[in-house]
């Protein structure tokens, strides 16, 4: 079973992927969510561990509460709304985000 991330876009995915260090697969959003595209997703999210790690903001959490309602055994993780976006959020918070959720992460010095 692998871990599955939900993100809105290429950027958030590009982000996570300085801090991430091991195999994830990652699911764009765009910022939309439609049957088709849960239907496109089912075989990464059948036997995975899926989280939704999406931007602090009213598209953001309308997309997670849209996949909520679809996938209720999503796992949830949350940049500080202060920072708003995944993108814009400092790699030592995404890291202590990550760590704290068991994922590995690098070592930033």
């Amino acid at each position: 079973m692998g871990k599955v991330i939900i993100v809105e876009g290429k950027t958030d995915r590009e982000q996570l992927l300085k801090v991430l260090d091991e195999p994830v697969e990652f699911l764009c959003s765009n910022g939309t969510l439609s049957y088709e595209k849960l239907e496109e997703w089912a075989e990464w999210l059948e036997s995975s561990e899926i989280y939704i790690f999406v931007d602090a903001d009213d598209p953001g959490n309308k997309l997670r509460k849209r996949i909520n309602q679809e996938l209720p055994e999503v796992h949830h993780l949350y940049t500080h709304k202060v920072y708003r976006e995944i993108a814009t959020t400092p790699i030592d918070v995404l890291t202590e985000i990550l760590e704290h959720a068991h994922f590995d992460v690098k070592v930033i010095e």
